[in-house]
């Protein structure tokens, strides 16, 4: 399996759910099947199917997270000599030209990636057009919607 990149913010964020899945959500689920158990009959018992099932889901998390943080590279933009060009970590201020609107997003590895809260794929067509690029550069997005272009606001590293 290849390196998967991920900034320190989001490792951080799959150890606390990884930590909470094994310290809390395992016990919960364990002490619901031995619950469901308890009442008898296993053929008929819909409290122990929808246990049984919820700890299939903590499981397949764990594994996934465990494989993903073993095969992690954290990557810090600060500690790179960029330049003020936009890199994996960077956030990015940029302005749509055609509707003036202004958005910040941060360039994150796909597993952390989350539009609602402006996380972006270093995968996403608007990451890879950014990439490179510094404060006043012009980028062209091929979107679904069409070609966007944005300018370059502000590039930092948090």
């Amino acid at each position: 399996m290849s390196a998967i990149p991920l900034t320190a913010r989001g490792a951080e964020r799959l150890q606390a759910e990884l930590h909470r899945l094994k310290t809390i959500e395992r016990p919960e689920v364990i002490n619901a099947i031995a619950e469901a158990r308890a009442q008898g009959d296993l053929s008929e018992n819909a409290e122990y199917d929808a246990a049984r099932e919820r700890q299939a889901f903590v499981e397949g998390r764990i594994q996934e997270l465990e494989g993903t943080l073993s095969n992690a590279q954290i990557i810090d933009p600060s500690t790179l000599d960029v330049e003020g060009k936009a890199v994996f970590g960077a956030t990015v201020e940029i302005e749509d030209l055609e509707s003036g609107e202004r958005v910040k997003y941060q360039i994150v590895g796909d597993v952390e990636a989350d539009i609602r809260s402006n996380l972006i794929s270093v995968s996403s067509p608007v990451a890879r057009a950014l990439i490179g690029r510094g404060e006043g550069d012009v980028v062209e997005v091929r979107a679904p919607a069409g070609i966007r272009e944005y300018e370059v606001l502000n590039v930092s590293y948090l």
